[in-house]
């Protein structure tokens, strides 16, 4: 017997219903798994970054002057009260959103860094750009080995407990071109993502993203799916999401 062919390869954490028409396989070489839906492709990585430096990254996305590493009561912080905080790497903003002609806060904080000139947009809200730090630029190297692709930029999405959520949306916009890969990075607690189709809503995978986990979304998937991190009312405690692109 081959001594190799006798290692049992992991399988995959998470159900993908029959309906959906999807294959998966472990790749040995990236250490993800390969998920083959209809229009695009997901790589997957439970733990793609250790948990020391999980851990580690999750500490200089939150460092501050005025609050230690366990204080973790962000939500009970007004608009006003945030922009006060000096944060020593990230800087996080609360933005807003006009909804029926009055400007309400998005549920959740949001940071953009990147290159010089790549500007973004997204639901009319026109992210202000910031320089690399060296901590994001180390993400980025390691994700870009997964995914295959350079990025350029990424936004920051900080949900401070269960509440903060994100709605059904793709990532279409103009600027990251037809079919642009997405590389998104978790760090804190887990999340599900929920990806549904188009064209049927009943078609919908629930990935839990862990602590350190990655997800590289490809091919057309923000043409023909919709995802969203829905509201968890018991999660009371914070995550980080990182999601790169290339900015056209």
């Amino acid at each position: 017997m081959d001594l190799l062919s006798a290692i049992e390869k992991p399988t995959l954490p998470f159900k993908i219903e029959s309906n959906i028409g999807a294959s998966c396989v472990w790749d040995e070489q990236l250490n993800a798994f390969k998920i083959e839906i209809p229009n695009g492709t997901l790589l997957y990585s439970q733990s793609y970054f250790p948990v020391a430096v999980s851990d580690r990254a999750l500490r200089y996305l939150h460092e501050n002057a005025q609050f230690d590493q366990h204080w973790d009561d962000w939500s009970s912080l007004s608009s006003d009260q945030l922009s006060r905080v000096k944060f020593s790497n990230i800087n996080w903003k609360q933005d807003h959103i006009s909804l029926y002609g009055k400007q309400s806060p998005l549920p959740r904080l949001t940071a953009w860094y990147g290159d010089p000139g790549k500007l973004y947009k997204y639901s009319g809200i026109g992210a202000e750009l910031n320089p690399w730090s060296q901590g994001l630029l180390y993400i980025k190297k390691e994700i870009e080995k997964i995914a295959s692709t350079k990025f350029n930029s990424v936004l920051l999405n900080w949900y401070r407990t269960g509440e903060d959520h994100l709605s059904w949306h793709a990532d279409d916009e103009k600027e990251l071109g037809g079919d642009p890969t997405i590389g998104s990075v978790n760090f804190g607690e887990t999340r599900d993502f929920i990806l549904r189709r188009n064209d049927d809503n009943s078609q919908k995978i629930k990935i839990p993203l862990e602590h350190g986990s990655v997800l590289v979304m490809s091919g057309d998937i923000q043409r023909f799916w919709q995802h969203s991190v829905p509201k968890r009312k018991r999660i009371t405690r914070s995550r980080v999401n990182l999601t790169f692109r290339e900015v056209l």
